[in-house]
């Protein structure tokens, strides 16, 4: 008889890259994603808001990065220039996709021609529906947790949920 393992636990983080409190909630999601390996599966999902004038670019480069294979580098290097994006937008973006050794020519393409807005939409439509109202706010297990008013104890509330989940599948 062979063994199947269980799916991993799906942890979607509405996020948006000029957002200072997702720059802070990458420290927890690096623990989690150390804490719980392949049982877990972070996806990102995009959340720009108004406030921030570079935040839909961002979003939309964050989706070629990922075609690219290298979405969450992207992503964690842009949040670690968030005050940066603010002042310089678009070229930032390019920079950052250059420095990571991908095609800076195809982001710049990407960010002219849309390529990824529908998924920007779709992503921001979705949490609009689940009740997203700022960022980050994590949805796993059925369960929305806004961290864009406090993260205090916000990872610590994850793990409990993660924790139960693996247990329910037998994988604690």
């Amino acid at each position: 008889m062979s063994e199947t393992s269980s799916p991993p636990i799906v942890l979607d983080v509405w996020c948006e890259l000029q957002c200072p409190d997702c720059r802070t909630a990458l420290t927890d999601l690096r623990a989690l994603r150390e804490r719980y390996g392949d049982r877990l599966e972070p996806r990102l999902r995009h959340f720009p808001l108004e406030k921030h004038k570079h935040a839909f670019a961002a979003a939309q480069a964050a989706e070629e990065a990922a075609v690219q294979g290298r979405g969450w580098a992207f992503v964690e290097a842009v949040l670690d220039r968030v005050e940066e994006l603010d002042g310089r937008g678009e070229p930032l973006l390019i920079e950052v996709a250059r420095e990571l050794g991908l095609d800076a020519d195809e982001f710049d393409t990407a960010l002219i021609d849309g390529r990824h807005i529908l998924i920007v939409d779709a992503d921001q439509a979705e949490g609009k529906a689940i009740g997203v109202t700022g960022t980050p706010t994590y949805l796993v297990g059925g369960e929305r947790l806004d961290g864009g008013k406090s993260q205090e104890g916000l990872r610590g509330r994850v793990e409990a949920i993660i924790d139960r989940l693996l247990a329910e599948q037998g994988d604690a």
